[in-house]
């Protein structure tokens, strides 16, 4: 069996054992299964109670991996994030007492209710895989995925996160409320106990690790490139955009685009998954002018107007491909 069918097989099994717990949902497990296999961040916002904190527990689940959550809250102190050398009255020195940011899988829980200075203790870690603590730096695990949840920034209590922050999540989904059967569906399922309490895992952390690095062998045609690179750029020009995308933004979008093709059993890039992820990719690092905002304009509507107006480029197969 040739190795990206294996890993083809990893991924579909991973995002059966997810959707056994969070229900109706396929498009939003796929996007976070983007973010995860393209070795980025994921950011869920959405209102209370649709879900956020079970997507991510429930991939937490399904993956043989350490697992921790941060419940953000007003009083959080970076260290508490972090770690925070204490002083050894034995040795008469410093040892780091690591923070809850160790960890393979991190749940930043409600991270928009801690302030920015709070929320700002994830930047190198989200970046970089390290931590820095009085001038020492503490590598992270390879597998590092944080999955973050806010509500939106309208409902009291909530610190908007930092352009920085955002920029390092690769994608930024809604979940959305369900259907009225699959709500009902829930509440069948959740008559007894939960389904997240039987769930077991589909796969390790070894298996994530190869399929990241086989996502970085799918093909990408130089149209494709340049496609991605047109679209992001226009962000930057566009008249409701007051900072568009940055180049990381660009590369963002053509990870997550080889990370769906595998998912979708590809070994190359369609044109088609760029644009189903432009909106992930994009929206949440476009900051709009002032009159915009209150015009009801939103950066979706932006990133929607610039795919509709940018030519697309032909999809080629390339010779050996697998369909």
């Amino acid at each position: 069996m040739p190795a990206l069918d294996v890993h083809v097989q990893v991924a579909q099994k991973l995002q059966a054992n997810i959707a056994k717990v969070i229900v109706g949902k396929p498009d939003v497990i796929r996007l976070a299964l983007v973010a995860l296999f393209s070795r980025g961040h994921l950011l869920i916002e959405d209102v209370p109670g649709v879900g956020k904190t079970m997507l991510a527990r429930a991939i937490a689940k399904s993956i043989q991996a350490d697992f921790k959550r941060i419940q953000f809250t007003p009083d959080l102190l970076p260290t508490d994030v972090t770690g925070v050398s204490i002083f050894n009255q034995k040795t008469q020195d410093f040892s780091f007492r690591q923070g809850p940011v160790f960890t393979a899988i991190l749940l930043a829980d409600e991270i928009n209710r801690a302030t920015p200075r709070t929320q700002s203790s994830l930047l190198e870690a989200m970046e970089e895989r390290q931590v820095s603590v009085d001038g020492i730096t503490h590598p992270l695990p390879d597998l590092f995925f944080v999955i973050a949840t806010q509500n939106p920034i309208e409902l009291s209590g909530t610190y908007p996160l930092p352009e920085a922050q955002l920029d390092r999540f690769l994608l930024k989904t809604r979940i959305g409320y369900t259907s009225s059967q699959e709500e009902v569906a829930i509440l069948t399922g959740q008559k007894l106990s939960h389904p997240i309490h039987k769930l077991e895992p589909a796969c390790g952390a070894a298996e994530i690790l190869a399929l990241q690095q086989a996502v970085k062998g799918i093909y990408v045609d130089p149209d494709i490139q340049e496609y991605i690179v047109k679209v992001v750029a226009a962000t930057r020009k566009h008249e409701d955009v007051v900072l568009g995308s940055s180049p990381r933004g660009s590369l963002a979008l053509m990870r997550a685009a080889q990370a769906l093709a595998l998912l979708d059993g590809r070994d190359y890039v369609i044109p088609d998954a760029v644009k189903k992820l432009a909106q992930s990719v994009l929206a949440h690092r476009i900051i709009l002018t002032p009159q915009s905002k209150l015009s009801g304009f939103t950066s979706d509507l932006v990133v929607e107007a610039i795919l509709s107006s940018t030519s697309v480029p032909v999809e080629k197969k390339p010779a050996g491909a697998t369909a």
